[in-house]
């Protein structure tokens, strides 16, 4: 079965269980640290494929990288033992991603992500999160980047879209720009 098939069903029968029970709140965020855990740290995936460990030791290895000390709610720990139970652990970052996709359609909440040169002061970045909820009419979660690479000036992905106003973009497109006209002298 195609893995994004998969995934979305795992990811809708968990959402609609946890709307049903009023948790959906608790358990986005334990998906979004899920998330989070197999960004950082890629042998949490390897981890859940070895097939040397046993499913009791991956539950515990799910539920520390989801809530560290804390205690997993209930739920969680269910919804990670049905997915252990029916071997679908190489399948749970996935199903992670897609549960944080659904909730944040659901809430209405839009995601995006200031990439810039140097420090952006709170001030700023509460004024580019308000400017794009207005217009996306959504409440936006936004992430700052620092990247001396771009040299200057920002780029800005929200949902799909990307605005690309770097320095060392600008450069590379006069660049362009330049070489395109000498091949057609030569």
């Amino acid at each position: 079965m195609e893995v994004g098939i998969l995934s979305m069903r795992y990811a809708k029968a968990i959402i609609e269980y946890a709307q049903e029970k009023g948790l959906e709140d608790r358990l986005y965020q334990e998906f979004l640290t899920l998330s989070h855990s197999f960004c950082e740290q890629p042998g949490l995936r390897e981890a859940l494929d070895n097939p040397v460990i046993t499913t009791k030791e991956k539950l515990a290895l799910v539920c520390t990288a989801a809530d560290g000390d804390g205690k997993s709610t209930r739920e969680f720990v269910r919804f990670i033992t049905l997915v252990l139970r029916n071997r679908r652990e190489g399948y749970l970052q996935f199903i992670s991603l897609m549960y944080l996709d659904l909730y944040r359609k659901l809430k209405h909440i839009g995601t995006g992500k200031l990439i810039t040169a140097v420090p952006v002061d709170k001030e700023t970045e509460e004024r580019i999160r308000s400017a794009a909820a207005h217009i996306l009419h959504a409440h936006m979660e936004l992430e700052t980047v620092i990247d001396p690479s771009i040299e200057g000036g920002f780029i800005f992905d929200i949902n799909d879209y990307r605005l690309d106003a770097s320095v060392a973009t600008q450069l590379k497109r006069v660049k362009q720009q330049f070489i395109d006209k000498n091949r057609r002298i030569v």
